[in-house]
């Protein structure tokens, strides 16, 4: 006779996997791109990181004084809520280092733009570009993109210049440097100072702007005292600042100026052709997630291989600014799709150190909490397979329900029974005992389906009455 008691099964404890990884059963293969070749004479990425770490040099040496002196009990670095040096830690600093005060300050400034060292609140840290700078290649050149990227702000710009010109010019410095990218040599500077001028008045354009001021009565003629010109019109001169951009450019190695040329280095020329193979990626993505809302975009990933996906998500991210890109993501995760709730993280891996404030800020939140801690603990250098070890009982359980909870809305009967394996709970019994108290808003839901889907029909009948129990309010 057949016992009708359920059977105390065993489950294995594994990580749960990223929904991104699931098998074919709820990925669909779509054909590889093929990797892009850089330009025919571009160094070998060995070649470019060692240029980029000789470039930075100076940058990494700072940090990791800084790491070893200012360590945990050994004292504050910063005087401010920006995690600036203080001048007692700068005069340390210069002194065991042998260099000036400003020379620390300057390379401390660098450190933290090319992500060496991490700001966080009014404090800051070794960042994991520091820890991983001698072995892998990667995050030095990540390193020194990031500094690139932010060319703006590490040399300042001329003082006395109007603010909308100073933007104008930063947001049309991208077209001059594919220029540059494109003429593979040196450039007059004459000529980019044309090619200047043509982008900031499209830029002008595009923004339609009109003269502000008062409106004169219809047949009156207008005088020019009465249509006061914008302040960054087309008389502002911009030779000064394209002089300032292209000093600055070289300042973080990515072109060299001389004899009235600007020419782009190895590392320049590289950086500059692999913004422009994003874009390239981007206006080839098969749904044209780029031009698309967060929502929509991470949905057309679900049927993507990890792989595909990330490059989706690094494509979405290069067309929007960081904080407005983060923000949206985190408005899709907060949705009632489990689904698009791990996606969004698996985005926020590749927005990386930018998007830490906005992650840490939601961890209060019970619907984001287990996926923001898991994404601390890995931005934290936590290996990914021991990054559940952060969660207590309680949130992993919460987790795997709502992991369950994308699988049955959007996967097949065997993914959810598979799921049972990544729980951390070591008998049913005891999953189902937790899995109700957790109070997560799709556990009927979840247990109906698991049930509906098990083989087992004493465990799919001890499910069933778990699911009934909740629905009731009942033990």
């Amino acid at each position: 006779m057949t016992s009708r008691i359920p059977r105390d099964s065993r489950l294995r404890l594994v990580r749960p996997r990223p929904l991104a990884a699931a098998p074919p059963a709820m990925n669909q293969r779509r054909p590889r791109r093929a990797a892009p070749r850089p330009p025919e004479g571009t160094p070998v990425r060995s070649e470019l990181a060692r240029m980029a770490r000789s470039g930075l040099a100076d940058a990494a040496r700072v940090a990791r004084w800084a790491d070893s002196a200012l360590g945990p009990g050994r004292g504050s670095a910063t005087a401010d809520g920006k995690a600036t040096l203080s001048d007692a830690t700068a005069d340390q600093a210069a002194w065991e280092l042998g260099l000036t005060v400003a020379q620390v300050r300057a390379d401390w400034d660098t450190a933290r733009l090319a992500g060496l060292v991490e700001v966080h609140g009014g404090s800051a840290r070794p960042g994991w570009r520091l820890r991983a700078w001698n072995r892998d290649d990667s995050a030095v050149l990540r390193g020194w993109v990031a500094l690139f990227d932010a060319w703006s702000l590490a040399h300042p710009e001329p003082a006395g210049q109007e603010p909308a010109a100073v933007a104008e010019v930063v947001s049309a410095m991208p077209q001059v440097l594919s220029f540059l990218q494109l003429s593979a040599g040196p450039v007059p500077v004459a000529q980019l100072l044309d090619l200047l001028e043509q982008r900031v008045t499209e830029l002008r354009t595009e923004r339609c702007e009109v003269p502000y001021g008062p409106r004169l009565e219809p047949g009156i003629p207008q005088t020019p005292a009465a249509a006061p010109a914008p302040e960054t019109g087309p008389g502002t001169p911009l030779a000064p600042l394209l002089d300032w951009a292209l000093r600055a450019l070289a300042s973080v190695g990515a072109l060299t100026c001389g004899d009235g040329h600007a020419t782009l280095t190895p590392l320049g020329n590289w950086a500059v052709w692999v913004k422009l193979e994003q874009i390239c990626v981007a206006a080839q993505s098969p749904a044209g997630h780029i031009e698309q809302a967060a929502e929509d975009m991470l949905r057309g990933c679900a049927q993507l291989r990890p792989n595909a996906a990330r490059a989706e998500y690094r494509a979405w991210l290069a067309a929007r600014p960081v904080g407005s890109a983060v923000a949206e993501l985190l408005g899709a995760a907060r949705g009632d799709d489990a689904l698009l709730r791990g996606l969004a993280f698996e985005a926020l891996r590749v927005v990386g150190a930018p998007a830490e404030p906005d992650v840490r800020a939601v961890v209060d939140e019970p619907t984001l909490r287990p996926y923001a801690l898991l994404w601390l603990a890995e931005h934290d250098g936590i290996d990914p397979e021991d990054a559940h070890e952060v969660l207590t009982r309680h949130e992993a359980t919460w987790l795997w329900v709502d992991t369950a909870a994308a699988v049955a809305d959007h996967g097949e009967a065997p993914l959810l029974v598979r799921h049972l394996e990544s729980a951390v709970q070591p008998t049913v019994p005891a999953l189902l005992d937790e899995v109700r108290a957790v109070g997560h808003p799709r556990t009927v839901q979840v247990l109906v389906a698991l049930a509906a889907a098990h083989p087992d029909p004493a465990l799919a009948k001890a499910v069933r009455r778990a699911a009934f129990q909740v629905h009731t309010g009942g033990s």
